[in-house]
């Protein structure tokens, strides 16, 4: 009887954290601070082990977790925008994580309220170097957005120096949410956006 070799079965790294990471997600809505390896063990049904073959420690979960959110707020951001036409209403769409007041963005937004304490109280390294590259993220998106703008000709030239005041402004009213009782974004952000945008879109003349 000949003998079947079975070839060894190939693990996909990334889609094992990405895995390892989704199961896990809950636990960031009961505080990134309380997390443990040992958790995120339990709760993804494998050994401690496992965990730190794809994970160095337990900051590397946390920013998988983030990465995750991150990539399908993209993506849903990327759909919304699709039959969008003006700049101005695609900005307000790019804010949308610091406007929404459902109870899903909420609890993302907790999540980042309690990430963000950690980093500043703990002075964290590594979470700055983190949240560096999440902001080129975004800054790379939203300037897109605005250079767009000004190809169609719907934006003045000097729009592209915006960016990074944007990018500020954003963090700003988010900061502004946490801290303070019944802070309107809403209309902190529209009052900005409409001003901001009289000022550069191009003025055809009638």
């Amino acid at each position: 009887m000949k003998r079947i070799l079975v070839a060894p079965k190939v693990v996909n790294k990334d889609e094992r954290r990405r895995e390892i990471a989704l199961s896990c997600i809950s636990l960031v809505n009961q505080g990134i601070r309380k997390i443990t390896v040992s958790q995120v063990a339990k709760t993804a049904g494998i050994g401690k082990g496992t965990v730190y073959e794809y994970f160095e420690n337990k900051e590397d979960i946390i920013f998988e977790i983030i990465n995750i959110h991150i990539e399908e707020h993209h993506k849903a951001f990327l759909e919304t925008i699709k039959t969008v036409q003006s700049t101005r209403e695609k900005i307000f769409i790019f804010l949308h994580f610091v406007l929404d007041e459902s109870d899903e963005t909420m609890q993302h937004f907790k999540g980042y309220q309690d990430y963000l304490s950690i980093v500043l109280s703990d002075n964290n390294d590594i979470m700055k170097d983190f949240n560096s590259k999440c902001r080129e993220f975004f800054t790379q998106q939203l300037k897109f957005l605005i250079d767009e703008g000004i190809h169609k000709g719907e934006l003045i030239p000097q729009s592209a120096s915006m960016v990074n005041g944007l990018i500020c402004f954003e963090k700003g009213v988010a900061l502004s949410k946490m801290i303070q009782k019944d802070f309107d974004a809403k209309s902190v952000c529209t009052t900005f956006i409409d001003t901001l945008f009289n000022l550069i879109e191009v003025k055809h003349d009638s």
